[in-house]
């Protein structure tokens, strides 16, 4: 009997029929791989590195006009798969072990909260208040306990005694748009939940590789009802190749014209050029911006991943200069020092007392930017005299020191759905760090448009307590 003929749509003109020369039974189209269609003529040869494709891996395509392409697809399968069979180094927990020895804590700064994540140990929200003359008024709650002397080994044992369950499959979880492997840490015991008969709260402990992290804690989501999950970055679990961070590389389709065809389809030649002309920029130009020589903004559309009550966009790590101390700190607050940061889609460039950019850059399409906030001092003042421009902790000798400083941005490109220009709070806050010249940044978007940066480094340790009444920074004297 003749095997069932493929359809696949592909890019909204063409149908597949696979021809008896190259008819064979295509594998399961998964969305989480990126494909891209390209036309290139006759005189083609299949690339040698990268992702591999063979002659005789091809599906003959034809339009509703009865234009026929052969398309040569990538073989999608690579050499990971056999490192990962071979593989017989230490397992995830055994390669995260180091950083439950250590009793380290990583934290993560929200606009309201502060989430404390204490490896092995607790995992903490907590909100700090401090009136004038008082002390601080702590508001916590735990969200999970270690229950057991070591989070680590009881999985592992298993996995070791018994073969088959170390061939599970190993959990996913959609990171900014990817399918990434986690290694999962359950945490209870915490403290108990009012909406839930009083039942203790809990968490899931997600750790994902990234081979540029710190450890620090990507998001904290309210899965249900006092039921967290809580993603964290690090290197360590990098070295297993089964966890192994991979960038999700475009997977380009070869779509050569047969004879008395032309090299791409007419339709689809027509609506390329449709979209050349939708491609003006949505953004309403203000009339003094119109003879103007700033840089060009561009208005973008995007999804962010939904974080909980807040929408996460992204956080990383990344080095800056090697700079003295000093000089860092006097480029950075004259603003010609530009932090940047950003592990997604989305890059983030943040100028001191200038401006804050959210950028992606494509070597086929250039860079894209979306101004999220520009500085003005006037602004940021009045800002400052409704919102806490500063906030304190209080030292154990009774002395008080600057924890945190926001300043604000406003008069971004104007947003679609708002109708109204971005802003963005910026919240620089001192991260003591193994690298001195370490850098974090992640960004939150509480209501459309309105964002949160938080800007996290050993620099602005030495920055803080120079903060005035407005949160303004100075080089220490």
């Amino acid at each position: 009997p003749t095997p069932a003929v493929p359809r696949v749509l592909l890019c909204g003109f063409l149908v597949a029929v696979a021809a008896a020369e190259g008819g064979r039974a295509l594998p399961q189209l998964s969305d989480d791989i990126p494909f891209r269609v390209n036309w290139p003529g006759t005189e083609f040869s299949l690339p040698t590195t990268g992702v591999l494709y063979k002659e005789d891996n091809y599906i003959i395509m034809t339009t509703a006009d009865k234009e026929k392409y052969k398309c040569i697809l990538p073989l999608i399968a690579s050499g990971n798969e056999e490192e990962e069979k071979d593989y017989k180094g230490p397992t995830p927990g055994e390669l995260l072990e180091p950083l439950f020895k250590q009793s380290s804590c990583s934290y993560r700064i929200e606009s309201y909260w502060t989430y404390e994540v204490c490896h092995g140990k607790h995992i903490r929200q907590y909100h700090e208040e401090k009136e004038t003359g008082q002390k601080i008024n702590i508001q916590e709650y735990y969200l999970g306990n270690m229950m057991i002397k070591n989070p680590l080994s009881e999985p592992d044992q298993e996995e070791k005694e018994n073969p088959k369950e170390s061939a599970k499959e190993i959990p996913t979880k959609n990171i900014e748009g990817q399918m990434t492997p986690y290694y999962p840490v359950e945490m209870g015991n915490g403290t108990p939940c009012s909406l839930r008969q009083n039942l203790p709260r809990s968490s899931t402990v997600m750790y994902i590789c990234h081979p540029e992290a710190k450890h620090e804690i990507l998001s904290v989501a309210e899965v249900t009802t006092c039921e967290y999950e809580v993603v964290i970055l690090t290197p360590l679990l990098c070295n297993h190749p089964k966890y192994r961070f991979r960038a999700s590389p475009v997977n380009d389709i070869f779509c050569q014209s047969l004879p008395g065809s032309p090299l791409k389809p007419h339709n689809l030649e027509q609506l390329e050029k449709q979209q050349e002309l939708m491609k003006m920029p949505f953004r309403r130009v203000k009339e003094e911006e119109m003879h103007s020589t700033k840089e060009e903004k561009f208005s973008s559309i995007h999804k962010p991943v939904a974080v909980g009550s807040h929408q996460l966009l992204t956080v990383g790590t990344t080095h800056i200069s090697k700079l003295t101390d000093d000089q860092l700190i006097k480029e950075f607050l004259s603003g010609s020092y530009c932090f940047h940061g950003g592990v997604g889609w989305w890059k983030y460039e943040f100028c001191y007392g200038k401006y804050v950019h959210q950028y992606h850059e494509d070597k086929e399409s250039g860079k894209t930017s979306v101004v999220v906030g520009t500085w003005n001092k006037e602004e940021h003042i009045e800002w400052s005299r409704k919102n806490a421009a500063r906030t304190y902790y209080l030292r154990e000798d009774g002395t008080q020191t600057v924890r945190m400083v926001s300043h604000f941005y406003g008069n971004g490109d104007v947003c679609d759905l708002t109708d109204k220009p971005r802003q963005v709070t910026v919240k620089l806050k001192c991260k003591e760090s193994d690298s001195p010249h370490a850098v974090t940044i992640y960004m939150l978007e509480p209501h459309s448009c309105q964002y949160i940066l938080g800007v996290e480094s050993p620099v602005i340790c030495k920055i803080l307590d120079t903060a005035d009444e407005y949160g303004l920074l100075s080089v220490p004297s």
